[in-house]
C-alpha cells in the first residue's frame, strides 16, 4: 500500500490532498450530471406471431409449398433487413430525424441493430427435427415509446404479408408451370395426329385395316374381275349368235344393246383393276408403312402417358393453390400485438448521476493515492518508527514563512536533496 498503512495514514492523506480530491469530485459530478441529462432513454416493444399449421391434413390435401417454415422465415427476414425495405420504414416513420449528421446508410444500420427477430422451434416429433417454427417474436428498440410500438408492428405486418405472398406466389408458379406443360403436351398430340393423318392420306391408308384386310380385298376384286370377264365373254358370244336373218332394225337394236352392256362391263373391269393395282402397290410397301404407323402409335402412347402424369400433378397444384387462396394452409397469426411500453429499458437518469458521482469519488481517491506514491516521504513520528525502527524524541512540523526569498527556497531544496542522499546511503549500507 506504499506510504498508507493505517487508517490514520489514510486520513492524513485525505487532509493533505483535500484540494485535489475535492476538485476531481466536483468535476466528476458535473460530468455525471451532464451525461445523465443528455442520455436518451430506449423503449422496447415486442409483437409475438404464431405459425399455424395447415387446417387440412397433408395426406388429404397436400400443399405444393415445400421447405421448412424456419427456412422460409429466414428468407423473409433477409428481405426485411434489406437496405430498400429498411429505408422505406425509415421514411415512413421519420426515424432518426434528430440525428441530422447521420448518412442514410448509417440510419439503416441503426435500424438493423434496433430490430431483432427471434424464432422458437416447435416441439420435435420423435428424434427428427423438421425445422418447424412455432412462435416468432419481433422486438424493436426506439427512443420514443410510440415509435417502438409502430416499428415492431410494421415489421410484424410485413412478415405476415411476405409469408402469405411467398406461399401464394409459389403455388401460382407451380400451377402455371404444370398448365403450360399440359398445354404443350396437348399441342404435341394434336400435331402428331395431324402428321399421322397426312401420312395416311399420302400413302392411301384412309381405309382402316392391315395387310390381311388388303389381301382379302384383292382376292374379292380378283373374283369380281373374273365374273366380269365371264360376263364379257358371254356378251361377246351372244353378239356373235344374233340371228342375221331377222329384220335389220331388230338386228341393229340387239347389237346396240349388247355393245352397251359390253362397254359397261369393260368400264367396271377397268375400275376394279385400278383398285386392285392400288391395293397391290400398298401391299408391296406395307412393311415400311407398318413401321411408320407403329412409330406413330408409340409416340402417341408416350404423349398420353406424359399427359396423364402432368394432369395428376396439375390437379395437385390446383389443390395447393386453392388451399392458399382460401387461407387453409400454413399462416401467421398475431397472438400478442405490440403495445406502447410504459417504462424505458435503460437506467434512470438519477441512477446514472449517482453512479457517475460514485465513480468520480473513487477516481479522486485513486489520484490522491497515486500522488502519495509519487513522493513517498516520512511525514510523522509513527512512520519514522515504522520505517526505521527508531523512536524520535521530538518531531517539529515543517514551518514555511509566508513570504519566502529565493535564497531561502534554494537552501530548502539543498536540505531536501541532502536528506534524500542520506536516506539512499543508509539504505545502500543496510543492503
Amino acid at each position: 500500500m506504499g506510504p498508507i498503512y493505517t487508517w490514520q495514514d489514510f486520513l492524513d492523506m485525505i487532509w493533505r490532498r483535500l484540494g485535489v480530491i475535492s476538485f476531481v469530485i466536483v468535476l466528476g459530478c458535473i460530468a455525471s450530471l451532464y451525461w445523465a441529462t443528455t442520455y436518451v432513454h430506449l423503449y422496447q416493444s415486442s409483437e409475438v406471431i404464431q405459425v399455424e399449421q395447415p387446417k387440412i391434413n397433408d395426406d388429404l390435401a397436400r400443399s405444393t409449398v415445400e421447405g421448412s417454415s424456419a427456412r422460409r422465415l429466414q428468407l423473409i427476414q433477409q428481405q426485411l433487413m434489406a437496405r430498400a425495405s429498411l429505408q422505406s420504414i425509415i421514411d415512413k416513420y421519420d426515424l432518426y430525424n434528430n440525428l441530422t449528421a447521420l448518412k442514410p446508410s448509417e440510419k439503416v444500420q441503426l435500424l438493423r441493430q434496433a430490430v431483432t427477430i427471434n424464432g422458437v422451434a416447435a416441439a420435435r416429433e420423435g428424434f427428427a427435427d423438421d425445422g418447424t417454427i412455432s412462435v416468432l417474436t419481433i422486438t424493436a428498440q426506439m427512443e420514443e415509446a410510440q415509435l417502438a410500438r409502430d416499428v415492431a408492428h410494421e415489421f410484424a405486418e410485413q412478415t405476415r404479408n411476405l409469408m402469405a405472398a411467398q406461399r401464394r406466389e409459389q403455388t401460382e408458379t407451380t400451377l402455371a408451370f404444370f398448365q403450360r406443360q399440359e398445354q404443350a403436351v396437348l399441342d404435341n398430340i394434336t400435331a402428331l395426329e395431324a402428321e399421322r393423318e397426312t401420312y395416311r392420306i399420302d400413302n392411301d391408308l384412309t381405309v382402316e385395316g392391315g395387310v390381311e384386310f388388303r389381301l382379302s380385298e384383292v382376292a374379292q376384286l380378283n373374283e369380281a374381275i373374273l365374273n366380269i370377264d365371264r360376263e364379257i365373254i358371254t356378251t361377246q358370244l351372244a353378239r356373235t349368235q344374233i340371228d342375221r336373218s331377222s329384220r335389220a332394225t331388230t338386228v341393229a337394236r340387239e347389237e346396240r344393246e349388247l355393245d352397251a352392256q359390253l362397254q359397261t362391263l369393260t368400264e367396271q373391269r377397268t375400275l376394279l383393276d385400278q383398285r386392285r393395282t392400288a391395293l397391290q402397290s400398298t401391299i408391296q410397301s406395307s412393311p415400311e408403312t407398318e413401321r411408320a404407323l407403329t412409330d406413330f402409335d408409340r409416340r402417341m402412347d408416350q404423349l398420353q402417358t406424359q399427359l396423364e402424369i402432368i394432369a395428376t400433378r396439375r390437379n395437385d397444384a390446383e389443390v395447393g393453390f386453392n388451399l392458399e387462396v382460401g387461407a387453409q394452409g400454413e399462416r401467421l397469426t398475431t397472438i400478442e400485438e405490440a403495445q406502447i411500453p410504459d417504462y424505458p429499458i435503460t437506467m434512470s437518469k438519477k441512477k446514472r448521476a449517482i453512479m457517475g458521482g460514485f465513480a468520480a469519488t473513487i477516481l479522486a481517491f485513486l489520484i490522491a493515492f497515486l500522488l502519495e506514491l509519487r513522493r513517498p516521504v516520512i511525514r510523522s513520528a509513527r512512520q519514522m518508527e515504522r520505517e526505521t525502527g527508531v523512536t524520535p524524541v521530538i518531531s517539529i512540523p515543517e514551518l514555511e514563512p509566508k513570504y519566502q526569498s529565493s535564497k531561502w527556497r534554494a537552501a530548502r531544496e539543498k536540505r531536501r536533496a541532502a536528506g534524500k542522499a542520506g536516506r539512499a546511503a543508509r539504505l545502500a549500507r543496510s543492503t
